[in-house]
C-alpha cells in the first residue's frame, strides 16, 4: 500500500515507519488514517518481527498535532480528530511486534503521545520534549493523561502536563520516560541494533510477553497472575517454546520459527 504522510519500509525482519510532513511532521487526520492502516499491514505480515519508528529530517520526530487542522474544528470534529488518533495509537501499542521509538529533535504533544505506545524509546541528545497543549488552553487528546502517569508516576506526569514546559533529553532518562541517550549521529543506528537484538527473539513468545504485560497493568494482581500462567501454557505449547527447551538440553542455539 502507498502512503503520502509516512514512509513504510522493511529490511529483514524490521520494518520502519518514517513521519514524512518535514520539517516538523505535524500529526493530521490524514497522517491518523494512514498510520492506523500502515500498522494493520504490519500485524498481517509475519515476516515483520519488530518495528522502528522516527521522524523525516532532523529538526523532529514529530512536534505535536496539526494545530492548524485542529482550530479549524467544532467540537464534532475535534471529537473526530481524538478518535482518529485514539485508534492509530491503540493499533501500536497493541502490535504483535516489537517496536522501538527513535527520538530526535522536537518531540511534543501528539509526538510524545504517539512514543509512549511504543515498546522502547531512544532518545538523540537532541531530542527536546514538551506536552504543551495546557499552554494553548487545551489538553491532551492523544493518550497522555492516561498512558504518561502509568508510564513515568503521577506525581511526575503532573509536573510535566500542567506546567508544559520543555526538558531536554538527560532530564527525560532521568524521569524513566526513554530507556537510553544516544548521540544524534547514532540513533537509527542504535535503533537498528535494538530492533534486530528484539527481532532474534521467538516470536510467539515475544508476542505473549508484551500482550501479559499490557493486559497485567490494566486489573488487578491476582488477575494478572493468572492471565500470565494462562499465556504460560499456551505459548508453551507453541513449537518455538519446544524448540528453544530442546536446543537448551543438547546444549546448541535454538532455531525460532515464529510458530
Amino acid at each position: 500500500m502507498s502512503y503520502e504522510t509516512i514512509i513504510l519500509t522493511r529490511e529483514g525482519a524490521v520494518a520502519t515507519l518514517t513521519l514524512n510532513r518535514p520539517p516538523l511532521n505535524p500529526l493530521n487526520s490524514k497522517m491518523f488514517r494512514e498510520l492506523e492502516a500502515a500498522f494493520d499491514e504490519l500485524e498481517a505480515d509475519p515476516a515483520v518481527r519488530a518495528l522502528i519508528l522516527c521522524g523525516a529530517g532532523e529538526r523532529a520526530f514529530a512536534a505535536g498535532a496539526d494545530v492548524s487542522e485542529l482550530a479549524a474544528q467544532n467540537p464534532l470534529g475535534a471529537h473526530a480528530f481524538c478518535r482518529a488518533s485514539w485508534r492509530a495509537f491503540k493499533k501500536l501499542e497493541e502490535l504483535p511486534q516489537a517496536t522501538v521509538a527513535a527520538l530526535q529533535g522536537l518531540v511534543f504533544g501528539g509526538g510524545m503521545e504517539l512514543a509512549y505506545c511504543c515498546d522502547f524509546r531512544l532518545a538523540a541528545d537532541n531530542a527536546r520534549f514538551a506536552q504543551p497543549e495546557i499552554n494553548l488552553g487545551i489538553i491532551p487528546g492523544g493518550g497522555a493523561t492516561q498512558r504518561l502517569p502509568r508510564l513515568i508516576g503521577l506525581a511526575r506526569a503532573k509536573e510535566i502536563l500542567f506546567l508544559g514546559e520543555t526538558f531536554d533529553a538527560a532530564k527525560a532518562l532521568e524521569y524513566g520516560l526513554v530507556h537510553r541517550v544516544v548521540p544524534a549521529q547514532n540513533l537509527l543506528s542504535e535503533a537498528r541494533a535494538l530492533a534486530e537484538k528484539l527481532a532474534a527473539k521467538p516470536p510467539v513468545t515475544l508476542r505473549t510477553l508484551k500482550r501479559v504485560m499490557q493486559t497485567g497493568m490494566e486489573v488487578d494482581l491476582a488477575s494478572g497472575l493468572l492471565f500470565e500462567t494462562e499465556g504460560f501454557v499456551v505459548n508453551f505449547t507453541s513449537e518455538d517454546a519446544q524448540e528453544g527447551l530442546k536446543a537448551f538440553t543438547e546444549k546448541r542455539q535454538p532455531v525460532f520459527r515464529g510458530r
